[in-house]
Formats: structure tokens, sequence, C-alpha cells
């Protein structure tokens, strides 16, 4: 109960780690939380709107999956390419799964080479399989290695 008092104090100060936090923890239930979805996406979106990179994620997330909201592609796709141009790793590895299962292959790749250079092992798994399948330049897979 200490720990969410703490959190809870955080959030009554506008702090938007703090509320995305919460957000989690009522999604997923946790902290002795009545498990909540539509209340935590109110609080990812309030995150989001305080700057929070990880509540753009989560919104991404809850669209794409349809979890508390109506499932909605692109609006999923708003969302992680918000995220991502602020720096978001997982919201750059979505952005190329998308735009993958579109065809649009060139465009999965640019978005996964920016993520495999921030450290995400499955943007490099990406890249190698479309190489090995022929969808993607030595270069690329070069660059992705580096």
């Amino acid at each position: 109960a200490d720990t969410l008092a703490m959190i809870q104090a955080r959030v009554a100060k506008n702090d938007p780690a703090a509320i995305c936090f919460l957000g989690k923890k009522y999604f997923f239930g946790g902290f002795g939380l009545q498990k909540d979805m539509q209340r935590a996406v109110k609080l990812w979106e309030e995150a989001a709107e305080l700057g929070s990179t990880e509540a753009l994620f989560s919104l991404g997330d809850a669209y794409d999956l349809g979890d508390a909201v109506q499932q909605d592609k692109s609006k999923s796709v708003e969302f992680f390419a918000k995220a991502a141009m602020q720096g978001h790793v997982d919201s750059r590895y979505n952005l190329g799964c998308f735009e993958g299962k579109k065809g649009n292959r060139d465009r999965a790749v640019r978005h996964w080479l920016i993520s495999a250079k921030m450290g995400k092992e499955q943007s490099l798994e990406g890249i190698k399989k479309f190489f090995m399948a022929g969808l993607a330049t030595k270069e690329q897979y070069a660059e992705a290695l580096k």
C-alpha cells in the first residue's frame, strides 16, 4: 500500500511516468487494484497528453489489439508513430511490422534499421529474415549489424 500511495502522490502532481505506471497497474491488475482496462486507457491518454512516450506505446497496443477500446489499426499506428518520433524503440519496431504486413518492405526495413541501432534485437531478426528471403539488400543487412 505504501508503494501505491507514493505512486498516487506522484499522479496527483501530474507526473506522466507515474500516471502511465498506474495505468499499467489498472490494465493488468496490480498493487491490489481491481483490473480496469478502461480506466487504464484514460490514464494513458492523460499521461500521453503530458508527454509520456510509454503511454503513447500502451495506447498503440490497446488500439492494435482492441483492448478496452474499439480495435483501430490506423489509430494504433498514429500512437506508435508519435512515440517512435520521440525515440520509443518498441514503437519503431512495431511500425516496421505494420509496414511489413502491408507489403511496404522498404519502409519496414527503414523502421527496423532505426530500432536495430537502438538495440532492438527483433528488428535485426526481421531484417535478417527479409534478407534471407531476398526482400532486403545485403547493404541493409550489413547496416543493421553495425
